[in-house]
């Protein structure tokens, strides 16, 4: 009786034993895909520059359209999901995603890759998945749920980008686009099985007492938590895009350096996200925030206070928890949603989480430019502030 228990314990430990099959299917989907994605996404700026002739105001201009893309059509994937079938919204969103590579790697200049980046900022994913995870997962284990389906991407990412530079420098960047594009239609052939979820009917017969979208942005705690997750993103954005540049600026690290502690953060997302997950289900989902806000304090002053390689592999190790805040903020504002507005519901925070983090970078880089320590003194203050207000009083739950 005692081993059986026991062994039913050690079980359930396992990260993945919270995954039903759809969500490990939506598991495989995101690991496959971000694998995909990674080949060519950490090359892409210099592919624009160097083959299309874009300057650093045109590679900005290429990002802006993508990231407001990305932010709009969060609002666009709600409104379907709570219509329609979520399992197709998932889909089509990564319909949308392979033709880009393929529209890059045929661009002759850096214009006619607007179309490609217009399609890769194409987001139903974001609120339609949050929905689908709440509607499908163990809510008593919903944070570990998230952060596991999270850590998804982050491996995903830990090896491709190496891959991907070395299949550019063997066969070029086109057949690294190709390789691109058959990881996108292997996810969305994952997406293929999982179960269907629309909202019941029963709940379906309420539509016409629901509040309208602009009904929606005046409930004060939708709103509330909106600004709150903004204000979170806009810090972990106004320091994250300057970490490489401050590397090789003021640590003379190359690109190859630069590369593994970039990996060493990707694979420490996932194992903080299985941690922070656990404490958010064994406690409070407010702990395991304020815990990864404290992380990010933590790695940024030690960030600044060594130069040593070695010690920067530990340093980017702490990084990796500041990529658990998506799915940290997905696990916290899920199961509030009522059910019949579920992914409209989920859609304003991360849409207004998405624009802020447009914004964030533009601070951070008129910081930088006073100092390159300005963006990092900064986040520090704001994510020890944050870390306080969720501890305090922001976040009952």
């Amino acid at each position: 009786m005692t081993l059986t228990r026991n062994h039913k314990l050690l079980s359930l430990g396992f990260p993945f034993e919270v995954l039903n099959r759809d969500l490990r299917l939506l598991f495989a989907c995101n690991l496959v895909g971000a694998f995909g994605d990674g080949l060519y996404s950490y090359l892409l700026p210099v592919y624009l520059s160097k083959r299309l002739g874009a300057d650093s105001v045109q590679v900005g201009i290429l990002y802006a359209i993508t990231g407001l893309l990305a932010a709009s059509s969060l609002l666009l994937a709600g409104m379907l999901a709570d219509k329609y079938d979520r399992k197709k919204i998932m889909i089509a969103g990564w319909v949308a995603w392979i033709p880009a590579p393929l529209i890059f790697s045929l661009a002759g200049n850096w214009v006619q890759a607007i179309p490609g980046m217009i399609l890769w900022g194409v987001w139903l994913g974001g609120p339609t998945t949050t929905a689908y995870i709440v509607g499908t997962a163990d809510k008593s284990r919903m944070t570990l749920t998230f952060t596991t389906i999270s850590a998804a991407w982050s491996l995903g990412y830990v090896f491709s980008p190496a891959i991907g530079g070395y299949l550019a420098d063997l066969v070029g960047m086109r057949f690294v686009f190709f390789f691109a594009m058959v990881f996108y239609s292997l996810a969305c052939l994952c997406l293929l099985f999982v179960r269907s979820q629309r909202v019941s009917r029963s709940v379906e017969k309420e539509r016409e007492d629901q509040p309208s979208f602009f009904g929606l942005l005046r409930q004060r705690k939708l709103l509330s938590l909106s600004v709150f997750f903004a204000l979170i993103m806009f810090t972990v954005m106004m320091f994250r895009p300057f970490v490489p540049q401050f590397l090789a600026n003021e640590g003379h690290y190359g690109d190859f350096e630069i590369g593994v502690l970039g990996s060493v953060c990707f694979f420490a997302s996932a194992v903080w996200g299985i941690l922070l997950g656990r404490i958010g289900d064994k406690w409070k989902k407010s702990y395991a925030l304020a815990a990864t806000m404290m992380l990010c304090s933590l790695y940024l002053i030690l960030f600044l206070s060594f130069r040593s390689f070695y010690a920067l592999i530990f340093v980017s190790f702490l990084a990796g928890a500041s990529y658990t805040i998506w799915s940290l903020m997905g696990a916290i504002i899920g199961p509030l949603a009522p059910e019949r507005i579920r992914a409209r519901w989920i859609s304003i925070p991360q849409t207004v989480a998405m624009f802020t983090s447009i914004i964030a970078p533009y601070v951070g880089g008129v910081l930088f430019a006073a100092s390159p320590s300005y963006p990092f003194y900064a986040a520090i203050v704001a994510t020890l502030i944050i870390a306080l207000l969720v501890l305090t009083k922001f976040l009952s739950e």
